[in-house]
């Protein structure tokens, strides 16, 4: 049937004659001209990058590229613009297909008695076109114009083609659009303006260069007053209205734009530059809470006052609300003109200091290397040339991890990053969303927990907020993670976000009892040699926190979380430049605090129960509990923390009937032996510990008469240098070498300590077990003997100079 049909067609125009066929031609070919007749993009026009709060408040925006002040297109055109532009300039605008043939007529008639263009008699679509194209006013291009408004017609809804008038006419000076002329000469948007200040914008595109705010403003004021007298006319208003509105003042100078968020402002532009798909129009409407940007900037402003006085000139602050991740404050930095204030510190990689901490942390107690109260050590430490410090340059010996988070102590961390693996927790950081690092993980190496890689506010508070939500959902989730709890933080509604059923999985990056357990640790964030600011800061909710001071007083960090909001914060100077006492618990906390109480209190987290498990812990060594244990305390651990080891720490001792010496079976009959659990730490942890806990009692003595038959096992353990040491001796001021100084533990003080270097005697030592040397550059031997014979034996490295 189809062929039939259409060789019917082909015998038909076959048969017609060639002028015709020409004609049929032109025809068609006038149809497809018609047809795509409007460019894809009406305008070509560069607008100006607009952001909006949550509730579409105007937040900031920059002029366009070509010097104007053009907002993106907004389908909402105000009901009292429709109105005032209707009357003065279309009145049969909602009736016509684009051509309003007695309007054009009228035109001619008083054109032709005037002798002279009086009037145009173009509709409001004529002018979109008009606007679009930019072509002179002649006859032939009104002619035009005609055309492409049916066709426009035909595409666009009137609301459509009355909101692309009001995003492009002119309103004088640089000023195009509706929604930018409000701003510019009320202040305040569109659909806040009043009948009076409405009309006055609704004459301003019929002659833009002649009238206008600050000039010919009697002009500007005689043709809003008729405006206002022709919508009585048409009983669009009353005439109590429009006297009312005649006397309203007629605007002067521009007002400035708002710039309650510069830095996200400038950070949408950016984003919209490199990835211009993502991005409907230059125009967002942000998550940003208006109220509270204000009132953080306020904060900020304060603090800022005083940072000054110690030349500390930027501080950027970041709120996110946990469940969905969205920014409801970005302050980028104080503004303050100059002093790096442009500088948007937020998404700029910086040194975290100590504020990776509780993700190593997390990390260990997920896989079950520790338990929150596991001792680590914290003595001299040297590690393939690398000599971390604490903060207060001290020693505890040994520290539960929990505490020594709470601390921010250094060693510990180093020591717990050595066991875990840099690889492993550089893997794990990217897991998490870190993009930061651009380095392979070896080039930052232990480094890396203390602050040595770089990572940027943004990052670090959606870490956090990941992890809140992990914790958050278990009972929404049954137990189980969805992967896209851990993302980037948002700063602008996606709408590409969808709802659909979560593809839940069995485990997660970091266990759910691990993160609640690594929260609750970081409720005691203090810093040593600080430990009594914490109380300063009071807060009407409970927060976990951590601060953070990269090398050098550069930087200064402050996170905290609830279950419902993340505050981060940065003090320093955006240059680099460090200041003497720029730490984070001094600097950045107080203004998180002072955020944290604007934020609507929250319950604590709920523990995941299914995630953990009920452990027999020692108290005094944090492990699980051995038989030896006497004080033993029944704690909620990680469910990975049933395979950690039982506690090394508590060994079974044989004490004479007196309970002063310990003896063996060669020297005291076994029936009159008292067997006791003892808590014994290595020499050199113990050494440092015992100063620190009164509690602690070192191994009694050897009695005398068991001397020759007493257990061999580890009596001595060098502090500084370790084995394998590479170290450097000083030089004075005078050029000369300098002396550094050797320091060993030995579980009895009383002890002599015969030291020898490459096989010489150097010096014996007796309670304080120091030595002051200068070796040669170049390998050494390092022998240690006590009075009983126990040897120590170890090499170290001498430079030259500093490597």
């Amino acid at each position: 049937m189809i062929r039939k049909s259409v060789f019917w067609v082909y015998d038909k125009l076959r048969r017609l004659s060639v002028v015709k066929k020409i004609t049929l031609a032109v025809l068609i070919g006038l149809l497809f001209w018609f047809i795509f007749l409007l460019p894809k993009q009406l305008f070509q026009t560069p607008t100006s990058f607009v952001i909006e709060d949550s509730h579409g408040e105007l937040m900031g925006a920059a002029i366009a590229s070509d010097g104007q002040w053009r907002f993106p297109a907004n389908e909402n055109v105000p009901e009292k613009f429709t109105k005032c532009i209707a009357v003065f300039e279309d009145k049969r605008y909602f009736h016509h297909l684009g051509v309003d043939p007695l309007a054009f007529s009228r035109a001619i008639r008083q054109n032709l008695r005037s002798g002279k263009v009086v009037s145009g008699g173009s509709t409001l679509t004529m002018q979109v076109i008009r606007l679009s194209r930019n072509k002179p006013r002649t006859i032939w291009q009104k002619f035009i114009e005609m055309i492409y408004a049916f066709r426009l017609e035909l595409s666009f809804s009137k609301n459509e083609i009355l909101s692309l008038y009001a995003a492009n006419a002119p309103f004088g000076t640089n000023v195009v659009g509706l929604d930018a002329a409000a701003w510019r000469y009320y202040g305040r948007s569109a659909d806040l303006l009043s009948w009076g200040e409405m009309a006055t914008l609704a004459v301003l595109p019929n002659s833009p260069s002649l009238v206008h705010p600050g000039r010919n403003r009697l002009t500007l004021q005689t043709k809003r007053n008729k405006l206002l007298d022709k919508l009585v006319a048409e009983n669009v208003i009353d005439q109590n209205t429009a006297d009312l509105a005649k006397l309203e003042p007629i605007p002067d100078q521009p007002y400035a734009l708002p710039r309650f968020a510069p830095h996200l402002l400038d950070r949408f532009r950016k984003d919209y530059q490199r990835t211009p798909g993502q991005f409907h129009q230059t125009s967002i409407r942000t998550t940003i809470q208006l109220q509270l940007q204000q009132k953080v900037v306020e904060i900020l402003n304060r603090h800022h006052t005083y940072f000054k006085a110690n030349s500390i000139d930027n501080a950027a602050a970041l709120v996110l609300d946990v469940e969905t991740g969205n920014a409801l404050a970005y302050v980028g930095n104080v503004s303050d003109s100059g002093n790096e204030s442009d500088v948007d510190v937020i998404p700029a990689p910086r040194s975290p200091g100590s504020t990776l901490k509780p993700l190593l942390y997390a990390s260990l107690l997920s896989e079950g290397a520790i338990l929150p109260n596991t001792l680590v050590a914290d003595i001299p430490t040297q590690i393939a040339g690398y000599t971390p410090e604490n903060y207060d340059l001290g020693y505890d010996g040994a520290v539960p991890a929990s505490r020594a988070l709470a601390r921010s102590l250094n060693i510990p961390a180093v020591k717990m990053l050595q066991n875990y693996r840099v690889e492993r927790f550089y893997d794990k950081l990217k897991k998490l969303g870190v993009t930061t690092l651009k380095q392979p993980s070896g080039h930052y190496g232990l480094s890396l927990i203390l602050g040595g890689g770089e990572n940027s506010m943004w990052e670090l508070a959606g870490i956090y907020a990941g992890l809140t939500r992990i914790l958050n959902h278990q009972s929404r989730d049954n137990g189980k993670y969805a992967p896209e709890d851990i993302h980037s933080p948002l700063y602008y509604r996606n709408a590409n976000d969808s709802a659909d059923e979560k593809d839940l999985q069995v485990a997660g990056i970091l266990d759910a009892g691990a993160i609640w357990a690594t929260f609750n640790a970081m409720e005691e964030v203090m810093r040593p040699g600080e430990e009594q600011l914490w109380q300063q800061f009071s807060s009407t909710q409970r927060v976990a926190w951590k601060t953070g001071t990269s090398f050098g007083f550069r930087d200064g960090w402050a996170i905290g979380l609830t279950p419902k909001y993340v505050v981060a914060v940065w003090v320093g100077n955006a240059d680099g430049e460090g200041r003497p006492g720029l730490t984070g618990i001094a600097a950045a906390a107080p203004v998180m605090f002072d955020i944290f109480k604007l934020l609507p209190s929250s319950p604590w987290f709920e523990p995941p129960y299914d995630k953990l498990r009920k452990l027999p812990v020692c108290r005094l060594s944090g492990y699980k509990a051995s038989k030896l244990c006497e004080l033993v305390d029944s704690v909620w651990v990680p469910k990975a923390g049933i395979n950690t080891p039982t506690c090394p720490y508590h060994q079974l001792v044989h004490l004479d009937r007196t309970g002063q010496f310990r003896v063996n079976s060669n020297c005291e009959p076994p029936e009159v032996m008292q067997n006791k659990s003892w808590f014994v730490l290595p020499p050199a942890m113990e050494w440092y510990y015992k100063s620190k806990n009164q509690f602690y009692r070192p191994l009694p003595p050897y009695r005398s008469d068991c001397a020759a038959a007493m257990e061999q096992g580890a009596v001595m353990e060098l502090i500084y240098p370790k084995s394998g040491a590479k170290i450097y001796v000083p030089r004075e001021m005078d050029g000369s070498r300098g002396k550094t100084i050797f320091s060993v533990a030995h579980r009895n003080p009383d002890s002599q300590i015969y030291w020898h270097i490459d096989d010489k005697f150097v010096e014996t030592t007796k309670s304080f077990h120091q030595i002051a040397v200068n070796p040669a550059p170049g390998r050494h031997t390092l022998t240690l003997v006590d009075e009983n014979g126990e040897r120590l034996e170890s090499w170290f490295i001498t430079l030259e100079k500093e490597q």
